[in-house]
């Protein structure tokens, strides 16, 4: 997460560029934005890699992008891996700037695209813990004051809870949920995911019943002028926002003896896990999560080697 005092540094590098290159990362960011259709968190993040090369490459002498080669791409990153960044950041680092050389030569602000020979490393990817069906159980039914159970937010924090484990949506879907999403005569959510890609997922009873409650006991309470059809609301009535959800679901499984802290991800990532340690299919699990691809939802699988120790013992004869 970007702190507020690498925002203002980032907002001072970008200002201080020659203005052929300030006006590439304009262009870059408009496209992220109006074509790609990013999220604004990835804006961010690529526009924060470019103006970090694209200062690096200023300060060697660089004007324009015709003069940007491959050795200022992978000058900038080695400078960066050894002020410590993780194999993690330097792979998408070098992700931003292949697509901006990309952009940059199609758009014809470059005469060739450096990128394409710049190699990536493979990062780690790294899970968080899982929950146990318990500790879920836990969280969602924990009364954290002794009023909790019959408050409108106590409801809608139940709700929250319930919601992104049954249905293992990413925060961003669960906030933008409106009442006309949720189809609860079939027990289904239309959800808006990445790209603007709408899919259907299910959820089952426990969910259903804190939805009545929060429809009819919650929601009525909080509800304001300004509410408009979103599902979830703020303490003042307003859309619930991410940051307010985050701190809902670390805050109840904080309050869960033994259970390791987590946030909405790690719902999701309870979810796909005990999907398949059910014995879902892979495939399933892709659809529900809204993963462009397999094998972002191959990650899960590993978490799924004690079911697998399972009936190979009870099934194999030399077991």
């Amino acid at each position: 997460m970007t702190s507020g005092d690498e925002r203002v540094d980032l907002i001072a590098l970008r200002a201080a560029l020659p203005p052929g290159l300030s006006t590439a990362v304009d262009g870059f960011e408009r496209y992220l934005r109006m074509e790609m259709n990013r999220s604004t968190h990835t804006i961010r993040a690529y526009i924060g890699d470019v103006v970090g090369l694209l200062d690096h490459f200023a300060k060697l002498g660089g004007r324009s992008l015709a003069e940007l080669e491959l050795t200022h791409l992978r000058g900038w990153l080695a400078i960066t891996r050894t002020r410590g960044a993780a194999r993690n950041t330097l792979a998408r680092r070098s992700a931003s700037l292949r697509t901006f050389t990309a952009w940059a030569h199609r758009t014809g602000l470059s005469d060739s695209d450096p990128g394409q020979l710049l190699a990536s490393p493979k990062s780690h990817r790294t899970l968080p813990p899982v929950l146990s069906i318990e500790e879920v159980t836990s969280a969602a039914e924990l009364s954290i004051t002794d009023e909790d159970e019959t408050t409108p937010v106590g409801l809608r924090d139940r709700l929250i809870i319930e919601l992104l484990y049954a249905t293992g949506i990413r925060v961003s879907e669960l906030t933008g949920l409106d009442i006309d999403d949720v189809d609860r005569h079939r027990r289904v959510l239309r959800v808006l995911g990445k790209g603007n890609k709408q899919r259907t997922v299910p959820y089952g009873a426990p969910a259903d019943r804190a939805l009545q409650h929060w429809l009819t006991e919650g929601r009525p309470t909080l509800a304001r002028e300004g509410s408009g059809a979103a599902l979830l609301l703020g303490a003042k009535g307003g859309r619930i926002d991410q940051r307010a959800v985050r701190t809902v679901v670390h805050q109840r499984v904080g309050h869960v003896a033994g259970a390791p802290d987590i946030g909405p991800h790690g719902l999701r990532h309870t979810a796909a896990t005990h999907l398949l340690n059910g014995g879902a299919d892979l495939r399933a699990v892709q659809e529900l999560l809204g993963h462009a691809s397999l094998a972002t939802t191959q990650i899960y699988t590993h978490v799924s080697v004690e079911r697998l120790r399972s009936v190979y013992a009870q099934a194999h004869p030399r077991a």
